[in-house]
């Protein structure tokens, strides 16, 4: 792994999920295959592969505290190029003191992470106006996350967090996105503890490669997406788990 120190000119930028995104790393090394943002490296000039290096953006606190006194305020989604919560985060807290700014000032914030490292900050999302806690969780099938997320935290885990936050009464949501195969079996292991579930097939063709290796092939196809994504969509609905697919 590795980690540079860097200083950032802004911290805040427009997204077109949210009114901003906010990212304290640059690279995750989570190393999902399917990771779309590995278009970063064309900006970056990071010559080593995706997944294997990280950026902290040190500066990022001292940056957000002057840019939310100017800018309008609006949703901020941590993080859209990053997982704030990736194991790195343990030291740098960064993350962590981006959101007790946001929440101080009464803005709105959407966290997505894959990891549990999320309860450490419960105590500042208790506290929040408005926030919500999403999960990115892909698939039911442990051999399966491995193949594909082979840093990231296991699906237990995340469904554990999920339930803890979700029972402190913080708004939680689930993002299935790419759906990986048997994802099935998610409809029992998130009901009663997600507000939310949305399905999405992010199919960037970075992890074609992988599918064909594993024998997976048939679930890169358009048949596959229609129909297990609305298979998936009708069994969250059976459970009383509203669920949204957004393709």
């Amino acid at each position: 792994m590795i980690v540079n120190e860097i200083r950032a000119k802004t911290i805040l930028s427009k997204s077109q999920i949210y009114d901003y995104a906010l990212n304290a790393y640059v690279g995750c090394l989570h190393n999902c295959l399917y990771c779309y943002a590995k278009f970063m490296k064309r900006f970056t000039g990071h010559r080593e592969p995706w997944g294997a290096f990280v950026d902290a953006k040190v500066n990022a606190p001292e940056l957000l505290a002057a840019e939310v006194a100017r800018k309008r305020k609006g949703r901020v989604w941590i993080s859209g190029v990053c997982d704030a919560y990736q194991r790195i985060e343990e030291n740098y807290r960064l993350t962590r003191s981006c959101l007790e700014i946001l929440v101080d000032h009464g803005w709105p914030v959407t966290v997505q992470t894959k990891s549990p490292l999320v309860l450490r900050d419960i105590d500042i999302l208790k506290r929040a106006a408005d926030v919500e806690v999403g999960f990115t969780i892909t698939t039911a099938d442990e051999k399966v996350r491995r193949i594909f997320e082979p840093g990231a935290p296991p699906i237990t885990k995340r469904v554990e967090a999920l339930a803890t936050l979700h029972a402190a009464g913080i708004s939680t949501f689930v993002m299935i996105a790419p759906f990986l195969p048997h994802a099935d079996g998610l409809v029992e292991m998130l009901a009663g503890k997600v507000d939310h579930v949305l399905i999405d097939k992010y199919n960037y063709h970075y992890a074609d490669w992988a599918y064909r290796k594993h024998g997976m092939q048939d679930a890169l196809t358009g048949e596959f997406f229609a129909r297990a994504g609305d298979d998936l969509q009708r069994a969250f609905k059976r459970a009383a788990v509203a669920c949204r697919k957004l393709y």
